[in-house]
């Protein structure tokens, strides 16, 4: 097995190469490529973890949680280090550690085994308790959702949790593809705002708009950024209703009901 090193050349701009060594029909390309600007970000500039670290009781935490992400994820795992990049030639085939969901024991750098959707947040909390366990003060947890995920009842539990308990060092990441079956009047921020958290929305895909929310403080709160992703409509702005709720009203003031 070849060794991985990180390759301080390589660029977000790299990125799409990587992806594109990966191929076959369950490679979900444009649902990974929406995380992708988010991922480089944590990973380049954000997250203390590196290959040498990755089994370091003080690193941060990362937990991928969106289901049809792992392309991009395993991607910049590769430009940093975590393991060779040849590996991403074999994406998804019987030999190869890159399943088409992330599985701990195989991937270096990976934290959890995911793929089952609505279970990222509520392992996420956990981690964040039992670092807070074990006195561990200083590593961060954070974890990549897609915002149909947030259908799952299991997030909101864990958000309304998390909110009361206080865990400051707990950060959730929302990719906003108005790809959820319901949403809420005020947007997807607002959700998390109503439970205890620290929230706020930019776009997805400007990389100092993510570095300044994904580092501004938020004392004895966690934190929830929501990185939206919708072409054509700026951060804040309301999104489209899906399915029956396209037929519903507006609400009380005139506002459609906010971003899914």
């Amino acid at each position: 097995m070849s060794h991985a090193t990180a390759d301080p050349g390589v660029r977000h701009e790299d990125l799409g190469r990587l992806m594109a060594l990966m191929t076959g029909a369950e490679k979900h390309g444009p649902a990974a490529t929406s995380t992708l600007d988010v991922l480089w970000v944590l990973y380049d500039r954000v997250l203390r973890v590196a290959p040498e670290s990755a089994g370091d009781p003080g690193r941060d935490r990362f937990l991928l949680s969106k289901g049809h992400g792992p392309m991009a994820y395993y991607a910049v795992l590769a430009a940093k280090g975590f393991f060779p990049v040849d590996w991403l030639s074999g994406f998804g085939s019987y030999d190869s550690p890159l399943g088409h969901h992330p599985d701990r024991v195989l991937v270096p750098g990976v934290e959890i085994a995911s793929g089952s959707l609505g279970h990222g947040l509520p392992l996420a909390v956990g981690s964040a308790l039992g670092l807070q366990a074990q006195g561990l003060a200083d590593p961060a947890v954070w974890v990549l959702i897609g915002d149909a995920e947030l259908d799952e009842g299991s997030n909101h539990e864990a958000i309304a949790y998390a909110g009361s308990a206080g865990l400051e060092r707990l950060h959730t990441v929302v990719i906003d593809n108005d790809s959820a079956t319901h949403g809420w009047p005020g947007g997807i921020a607002s959700r998390f705002e109503a439970a205890g958290w620290s929230a706020v929305t930019v776009d997805g895909r400007d990389h100092e708009a993510l570095y300044a929310a994904f580092t501004a403080p938020h004392p004895g709160r966690p934190h929830a950024v929501v990185a939206q992703r919708r072409p054509g409509r700026a951060a804040g702005r309301p999104g489209r209703r899906r399915g029956p709720a396209a037929r519903a009203p507006p609400c009380r003031g005139g506002s459609p009901s906010g971003p899914r």
